[in-house]
């Protein structure tokens, strides 16, 4: 974003300070002339604005282009930005025909209730009765992935298999959906399964106005009973930024008429719903916090009352790695008894394990499905989790490293040679601000710092910057953008993929003062707040 005039404010000083003529040893004279290239090269691109438009789209590939196939050279940086998104459009064309999209779930469900419901006086003679008997009883398998044919087309196959107690059956679907245009799209849908009939279905979704849509899913269901037709309509608009209101409406089988109202924040998700029908009528709150860390971790509850009884929910979910998050949910109902609900999603696969522990309500029940799933989660994430993560770490670290090593040893070698050639400058800006009582950069060290307790076997990699730090003060200011301060003259990466960090310990009319950096934070110096306190 530098101005014409910022461009050539940094040139004209990058100049004088690695000019060859500046400098009579002549190892310095051949490391001065060799930066003084390359910052010539930078400023011949970054000062036309054709070429400074094709290096901020291409990089320095682009520039090197012989015949120039991607782009006239002569066209505006506007139209080589035109270009560039045009190319982008037929890339992510070309990379939609190759994508399925697959999303799955697998769901077993598990009957533990001999743990907490014993019938031991009836089965004290049957060998192996002394042992609870835990069961998988139920089990279900759902798959689908969409084949884009067209910019606007897209065919989705999907199939399930569900099997309970003994008995089950599956079903597989196709359907085509066309976008036809930025308002809507419809759905064409053909089924068939084992247990029921062929199905027929169209769904259509229109924005009626920019905060309102509406969803409409028409199907027909064949079966040896007869034609058994359904109607599923959904109304939504935006109450507010944050706010959703649905109205829907449903008839057939289990005809029913719902309204919800949905609040989705940064911090928080709030639904609250209410159902008319047959044979359910309900209604329906939960409220979900989101917390700002690393982690995603999210506390839920919810309270669900009406025809078929009263069930409290309450549980957490976090992000256990960089595609995965694990959940629990613990149901306590009427009658329902207790259950504790394991979700794993993990990228577009989602694997669900709802346990039933008891068909009563009994505190023993609701005490372990609270407590289990937290002690065994925290001994998981320290023995295997972290450990895990942290390898995972080292192994990406080490491998970024390999392949930068030669580019990092070239950076250091120039960074290093920069220090030698600013020396004489920078013993002319200390003597200019020790006379008016200025900025001098007493200390400056950039790359990892470990000031943590829990990080005490970390290394601590660091660089001294004191040099180019103080090569930068002009009129008693110091001034750095928002950028990786790697990139600036006399630095370089010590750390290749860490957090990186810059402190300095500086010196205000006669005063020290000590700040610490993140890496691509701004910095502005000398401020009030920097001040060290002479009696701390």
């Amino acid at each position: 974003q530098a101005s014409q005039e910022e461009l050539k404010a940094a040139y004209r000083r990058l100049c004088m300070l690695y000019h060859p003529d500046k400098h009579r040893d002549p190892e310095l004279k051949i490391q001065a002339e060799r930066l003084f290239n390359l910052v010539h090269q930078a400023y011949e691109v970054l000062s036309d604005p054709q070429t400074r438009a094709i290096y901020d789209i291409y990089g320095r590939r682009g520039l090197e282009m012989e015949g120039w196939e991607v782009v006239e050279r002569k066209r505006t940086p506007a139209e080589i930005r035109e270009e560039f998104e045009r190319l982008q459009r037929e890339r992510e064309e070309r990379r939609l025909q190759q994508r399925t999209n697959p999303k799955g779930t697998i769901s077993v469900g598990i009957d533990a209730t001999d743990l907490f419901d014993r019938y031991d006086e009836e089965y004290e003679d049957v060998p192996g009765s002394s042992f609870p008997q835990i069961e998988i009883n139920k089990m279900h398998i759902s798959q689908s992935i969409e084949a884009p044919l067209t910019a606007t087309d897209t065919a989705i196959l999907s199939g399930n298999l569900s099997t309970q107690n003994g008995n089950g059956g599956g079903s597989i679907n196709v359907a085509l959906r066309r976008v036809t245009s930025a308002k809507g799209w419809g759905e064409l849908e053909f089924g068939a399964g084992d247990l029921q009939g062929p199905l027929f279905g169209l769904k259509i979704f229109r924005n009626l106005t920019p905060r309102c849509f509406i969803t409409t899913n028409c199907a027909l269901q064949f079966s040896s009973r007869g034609v058994r037709p359904g109607l599923t309509t959904v109304l939504a608009r935006n109450l507010d930024k944050n706010t959703m209101g649905y109205l829907q409406w449903r008839w057939g089988i289990q005809s029913a008429m719902n309204t919800s109202i949905v609040r989705d924040t940064k911090t928080s998700h709030f639904t609250l719903a209410l159902q008319l029908g047959i044979p359910h009528s309900f209604m329906m709150v939960s409220y979900q916090h989101k917390f700002q860390d690393e982690d995603q971790t999210r506390v839920k509850g919810s309270l669900k009352a009406g025809f078929f009884g009263t069930i409290v929910e309450y549980g957490a979910e976090r992000k256990i790695s960089r595609h995965s998050i694990l959940g629990a949910t613990v149901s306590v109902g009427v009658p329902q008894g207790v259950s504790l609900k394991i979700k794993l999603n993990r990228a577009s696969q989602t694997y669900f394990f709802p346990v039933h522990l008891t068909d009563q309500l009994l505190p023993s029940a609701v005490f372990y499905a609270t407590v289990g799933p937290l002690v065994i989660y925290f001994a998981m994430h320290r023995l295997i989790i972290k450990p895990y993560l942290r390898a995972q770490k080292e192994r990406e670290l080490e491998k970024q490293r390999e392949s930068t090593a030669s580019d990092i040893l070239q950076k250091k070698q120039e960074a290093e040679a920069a220090v030698r050639l600013m020396q004489e400058s920078v013993r002319r800006i200390i003597e200019a601000e020790e006379a008016r009582m200025g900025l001098i950069v007493v200390n400056a060290w950039y790359g990892k710092f470990v000031n943590d307790n829990s990080r005490k076997n970390e290394k601590v990699k660091v660089i001294d910057v004191t040099v180019p730090l103080q090569c930068l003060v002009k009129d008693s200011k110091l001034i750095l953008t928002e950028a990786s301060k790697a990139g600036l003259p006399g630095f370089y990466d010590p750390c290749v993929g860490e957090e990186k960090s810059l402190k300095v310990l500086y010196q205000f009319r006669g005063v020290l003062h000590q700040v610490m950096s993140a890496d691509n934070e701004a910095l502005r110096i000398p401020k009030q707040s920097h001040r060290i306190d002479a009696d701390g």
